[in-house]
Formats: C-alpha cells, structure tokens, sequence
C-alpha cells in the first residue's frame, strides 16, 4: 500500500488550489488524482474571459485561469496522476483507484482533501412535458462540443434556465451565428450574476421570461419547436400565456449537483441545502482527517472563491498532518435565520481561533438595503451593510477570531432592513 501525508481527489480548481496551499504550508508527500485526462476541470472549456479578477487582479480566460495554477503544481514538484479513477474511499483515510498506468490500487493518506467538483442537473432530474428527441443538451455538454470538439449543437436555440453557463452558452453560440431565441427562467428573478445577465443577453438582445417554464416539445428524431409559458405560485403553467418557438436546439441550465457519491458511500455527514458535506471552519468534514472544498462542498459562482476556499481545506489539511492545528475548545454551530437559505461551514470549532472565519451563504430571495447580522441569541457578533443581495451571488461575511473565540451553542445569520 502505498502512502501519503495528503492524497487529494479531484484536479481541477479546488484541488490544484488545495494541494498547493499544502505544500506551502510544509507539507511535501502530497499525491493529486484527476479522473480526466488532463488538469484543470471545466476550466478548459470555458473559453470566456472573466476569470481571476479577485486572486490575480487582471481578467484571464478559464484555460489561463487553470494554467497559473498548473504551473505552480508543476514546478513545486506536486505528484498528480491524471486518468485515474477514485472508486472508494474509507474513514481510515484509504481510498481505491484505478488506472490504466497503474491498474488497481489501494493508497493511504493521513489526510485527505475531498475536490470532485459538480454535475449538472439533466431532463431526467427535471420534469418535462413532451417528446424525447435528439437536440436537448444540458449548458456545459453543448459548451464542450462548441468550445473543445468544434461541433456546432444547433441553429436555433431556446434554453430553459437562466444560470451562469446557460447565459455564457447564449452569447458563445450567438457569436457562432446561431439565432437565440428567448431563455426562460421558472423563478422571478435570474439565478446568474448580474454580469452576464447584461453581457450575454442584454447586449445581444436575447429575451429573458422570469416565471416561465418549458410546456411541452415538439419533435421526432430531431427538436422542431417548443412551448414555453407563464408560471402560477406554484410554478404550475398558466393556460393562455403559452409562446410557441420553432427550433431546434433546447439547452438546459437547470442547476448543478455537488459530486458525492464518494462522500455519502464513507457516511459523511450532509447538508441537505447544499447537498455537501458538513464542514469546518477549516473544511474539515464530519469524518476527522477529511477535507472538502469547492463545489462538491457547494457550488460557487466565482472559481476565485473556489480557490480561496481550497486553500482554507489546504491549510487546515496541512495543520492536521503537521500537528499544528489548535485543539477544540467550544463547538458553534452556524444556522440560516431569515433571508438566508444556508451558510458554509455549518460549525466553527470557535475555542483559539488563529484568523478570522468566512461564513459563506447565499440568500433567499432579491433584498435592497440590508445589514447581514450574525448573532448569538440576542447578541449581535458581527454585522455588515449589503446594498444588494441576490440568490445568484454568493455572500461572505467575515468574523474576527476574537469576536467568536469562546463562544458556544449556535450562530445565527439573517437578513434585517437597514432602518435610516
């Protein structure tokens, strides 16, 4: 059996991030394992620049993003093995893999860093009305066919879900000379950022119907057209407010999953919200010596924040191999109040905290004005003014070590109107 201080399970943004940060941190016997064929994720399909503005300071397209950091990997020494597969992995801090180089293999870690990243969410996890012909395509499946293969995936296009990659794919395969024809989103208000909301579809003026859902398909072999119409409170179609589109091409950006198949077959503990492992502040799991971050943990909006929480998961990881990181003194379990739909980590270990926290969370609903207020019973600990908060923009608020130190039971953080 082979062994390992760190073993990290996933090459993309996270855990190029996390295994560097280790290795700064001292720890030198660190081995990556990539299940792709190359380094870098679903960095090196996102041609668009955007990338980088919050760690580099300068806008980088998603394969440049990647490359600092596979540099960096590079000549620090960092084992990786790329094509191999992780079939398991134990409470022990063993795990199975497989690859073509190595066939079979059991390794051992002292600590593990849990980085898998997402999926997206296909017609089957979804309810759709209508038939089952070819040219329906989840976002990321068409933007690695135009972005990596160089096969166009339809001249007329209609896309269900109004997220990230669905309103990226809008412009990519507008500038590719295909004619979009509307996205529709089922909530009454977008899941993207705002920047692309006004760069992708705004600036090439492609309609966007909030409260609208898909209604039906049309098509044998190939889509022909489809159905979109106004949705009730219950997101039921309201008959009469159908609009039919001849097309055919449907993209999906229906949301993405957390991948942890790994992490629910070791029994780690799950955040039903986020549909990630219960972390840390230090991204610790529920299982000691075993760390997550990036999407699998929950999914980001930025890569930068990927990364910043990836070196969090590789810092505390490198404590826990070296023996530095302070013992536990008080447990503060972190909860959604009002406004706020979860927060990462859902506990501080809140007894010699050496650095502030970052409690990451993503809001219920549009709000103009607000102060973001941690509290402990009816004791503020830290508060901050947002202007504007959005679901599809994750929040932070950051908490001095000295205000949470000593503290115990829960934490809670919510939405209060700013009162002028």
């Amino acid at each position: 059996m082979n062994a390992y201080e760190i073993i990290v399970v996933g090459g993309g943004p996270a855990g190029l991030a996390a295994a560097i940060e280790a290795h700064r941190q001292g720890v030198r016997n660190i081995l990556l394992l990539e299940r792709d064929r190359e380094l870098g994720g679903i960095l090196q399909q996102c041609i668009h620049n955007g990338f980088g503005l919050h760690i580099f300071k300068e806008e980088l397209t998603g394969p440049e993003y990647a490359e600092r950091f596979i540099c960096q990997l590079r000549e620090l020494g960092i084992e990786y093995r790329l094509d191999t597969l992780v079939l398991d992995v134990r409470a022990d801090r063993s795990l199975d893999c497989v690859s073509p180089q190595h066939g079979f293999e059991t390794l051992q870690a002292r600590a593990i860093i849990l980085a898998m990243g997402c999926r997206e969410r296909t017609r089957g996890a979804i309810t759709i009305p209508g038939t089952r012909p070819a040219g329906i395509f989840t976002a990321g499946a068409a933007q690695r066919y135009v972005n990596m293969e160089g096969c166009m995936v339809g001249r007329r296009v209609v896309i269900l879900g109004s997220g990230d990659i669905g309103l990226i794919m809008a412009r990519r395969l507008t500038l590719e000379g295909a004619k979009v024809l509307a996205v529709a989103e089922v909530l009454p208000y977008s899941g993207g950022l705002v920047r692309n909301l006004v760069q992708c579809l705004d600036d090439f003026d492609i309609p966007l119907f909030l409260s609208h859902t898909l209604a039906g398909i049309r098509g044998r072999d190939r889509v022909e057209g489809v159905t979109i119409a106004r949705v009730d409170a219950q997101r039921r179609p309201v008959p009469g407010t159908e609009i039919d589109y001849a097309c055919d091409t449907l993209l999906l950006s229906v949301g993405l999953i957390p991948e942890n198949e790994l992490s629910r077959s070791m029994g780690l503990a799950l955040d039903p919200m986020t549909s990630g492992p219960v972390v840390d502040e230090s991204l610790e799991t529920s299982v000691p010596g075993i760390f997550a971050c990036g999407n699998v943990v929950q999914v980001h909006d930025l890569v930068d924040w990927v990364s910043e929480e990836a070196r969090r998961a590789g810092r505390g990881a490198a404590r826990q191999v070296l023996g530095s990181r302070p013992p536990a003194q008080a447990d503060l379990a972190t909860r959604a109040g009002s406004g706020v739909r979860y927060v990462v980590p859902q506990h501080i270990r809140a007894g010699g905290l050496d650095g502030p926290v970052d409690l990451m969370l993503r809001v219920t609903e549009p709000r103009h004005n607000q102060w973001l207020v941690a509290r402990s019973g009816a004791q503020v600990v830290h508060k901050a003014r947002k202007a504007h908060v959005t679901p599809g923009e994750m929040e932070t608020l950051r908490i001095p070590a000295g205000k949470l130190n000593g503290l115990a039971g829960e934490l809670t953080l919510g939405l209060e109107e700013v009162v002028s």
